[in-house]
């Protein structure tokens, strides 16, 4: 394969080239080395690809904790506009949805998420929320009123909004489309591993699509 990559103008880096093998839950395969150009390539765990983290058994851990990340590093950067007492409240409210909300939310709309995973985000968010309001737990003040106060609502229904709007763009485009090979379907046919299976996307679309959605 490099040979014939090579020889149309494209050069593969052997010592920067990685690969993972994705094992989704539904048959147990055999690992292998691979190589390239009599090098073995490293197999890894995770893979970063278009901003996401991609991981072998299809959970979302890893992207959570980069998406974490992420809008921690955004925040740092605004942090003297949304914690000054001079900005409006409502104001800082909307500076955050759009530039510092946007980048935990980056991929969601594809992710199958789970309790743990909603927490993690959640926390997150009420801590930035709070300090833009200026309050710490201490200070007892509900959740509720300083989502009020910014005009921001929850982060688990902006979740189940995002993955919505994929779910009607997705299914909206013709059956050929090559936006439905990208969709993981149970199949009753093939004999899985033990254990509880992975969650899927389509699985979480069937438990959020009666929820309610706000702002």
């Amino acid at each position: 394969m490099a040979s014939d990559l090579e020889s149309k103008g494209f050069r593969i880096s052997r010592t920067k080239t990685e690969y993972m093998r994705c094992d989704f839950g539904t048959i147990i395969s055999e690992d292998g080395d691979v190589s390239l150009g009599g090098q073995v390539v490293p197999n890894k765990d995770t893979f970063r690809y278009l901003g996401s983290m991609l991981q072998r058994d299809g959970d979302i851990d890893e992207d959570v904790s980069h998406r974490i990340k992420a809008v921690w590093m955004n925040w740092r950067q605004a942090w003297g506009v949304l914690c000054d007492k001079r900005v409006p409240q409502k104001l800082k409210g909307k500076f955050y949805r759009t530039s510092i909300r946007l980048a935990m939310l980056y991929g969601a709309e594809c992710w199958p998420t789970k309790r743990r995973h909603i927490q993690q985000l959640s926390v997150v968010e009420m801590r930035m929320l709070r300090w833009i309001c200026g309050h710490t737990r201490l200070d007892r003040v509900r959740n509720d009123d300083i989502r009020d106060r910014l005009g921001v609502a929850p982060i688990e229904e902006k979740l189940i909004q995002h993955r919505l709007r994929w779910f009607g763009h997705v299914h909206r485009r013709p059956p050929e489309a090559l936006v439905h090979r990208g969709i993981i379907r149970q199949d009753n046919n093939v004999k899985r591993v033990r254990g509880r299976p992975n969650l899927i996307w389509e699985e979480a679309i069937k438990r959020t699509s009666r929820n309610g959605i706000s702002q």
